[in-house]
């Protein structure tokens, strides 16, 4: 008999959820805040061009905000959806292999010494040093085929030199780095149209380019002998899809700087629900993102009131937590097989 296969239907329905998600999400965003204002005044404001309290904030403040968040959540879950599919490993992710902090520390040391030329080419050099980091830890994971435990540890070991490299600078530049503390730890406090426009073009191109990347990821995951068996040209593919991951990543750091385990998080629950199709699982990570990163900063900013945390620190708590729950979740698996 006809009819969509149940699988494909519990997809539909999971995409469909997401965008649900992030449509009340970002409802919940504009309204959430130490400011109050109703639906009308926020409508007249914007539809009927009066100057009024909720059109300002909105517009000014609150809009340019999440549209950021979503741009920032997408990135990131797309580029540790794409490195988890390159690297078959379901623990990598930009900011736990190092990938985040290689664009971090370029970041900072344009902030920090050359404050004016961060504006034009900061998201350019946070992209060179994700893809320089990226390349680097696969290299020295190369041994007859890069092996996930080699990655993860390779990876941990870089993001710990990067870290004191990171120390290095805050105390040889310590007069300057009150400007660069809160974007260390990761928040969007502060960002309006300006980084909107200095992100969104290169967001477009990257995620647009993300959904292309669906074909490659399905064939590599055939594993390596068997995707050159069809013709497919394994290398050349895995460097397109860790270029694209280095890009999306650096999109993210770029404008909020070290947001952590979105990457991790996003693509590793939506796998268990809807499987391992990257036709599916890439879009649905794209939306799922933006959903948790929206939500954890709009959280961020009003629950702590009158201390806004940084919504990195914020999705750390919530994290950390479940990246020791998959550590233990594998080692028990390891135990009984």
């Amino acid at each position: 008999m006809g009819g969509t296969h149940p699988f494909s239907r519990k997809r539909f329905i999971v995409l469909i959820l997401l965008v649900l998600g992030l449509l009340g999400a970002v409802c919940y965003a504009i309204f959430a805040g130490p400011v109050s204002f109703t639906s009308t005044e926020l409508v007249d404001g914007v539809l009927y061009q009066q100057d009024n309290m909720a059109k300002r904030i909105v517009w000014d403040l609150r809009l340019p905000r999440i549209l950021i968040g979503l741009i920032v959540g997408a990135c990131l879950a797309l580029s540790g959806s794409i490195l988890q599919g390159v690297m078959r490993n379901p623990l990598s992710d930009p900011g736990i292999i190092g990938v985040s902090s290689g664009a971090g520390v370029v970041a900072t040391v344009m902030l920090i010494i050359f404050p004016a030329t961060a504006a034009t080419f900061l998201p350019i050099g946070a992209f060179v040093g994700a893809f320089g980091t990226t390349l680097l830890i696969y290299f020295l994971s190369w041994n007859q085929g890069a092996s996930s435990h080699r990655i993860i540890l390779v990876g941990v070991a870089i993001n710990a030199l990067i870290g004191a490299i990171l120390s290095s600078l805050m105390l040889l530049f310590s007069d300057r780095v009150q400007s660069v503390l809160p974007w260390l730890s990761g928040g969007m406090g502060g960002v309006g149209w300006s980084q909107f426009q200095m992100v969104v073009g290169y967001a477009f191109i990257a995620i647009l380019l993300s959904f292309f990347a669906a074909q490659h990821l399905r064939v590599l995951s055939l594993g390596d002998e068997v995707a050159k068996l069809l013709g497919h040209r394994v290398e050349r593919s895995r460097f397109f899809l860790i270029l694209l991951s280095s890009l999306l990543a650096a999109i993210a750091v770029s404008v909020s700087g070290l947001i952590g385990f979105v990457g991790l998080v996003v693509p590793h629950i939506l796998r268990m629900i809807i499987g391992n199709d990257a036709r599916y699982l890439l879009p649905a990570s794209a939306l799922g993102g933006a959903l948790l990163v929206t939500l954890a900063d709009a959280f961020a900013r009003t629950w702590f009131d009158p201390i806004e945390l940084p919504v990195g620190v914020f999705l750390s708590f919530l994290g950390g937590p479940f990246f020791l729950f998959i550590l233990l979740k594998g080692m028990r698996r390891n135990a009984t097989s």
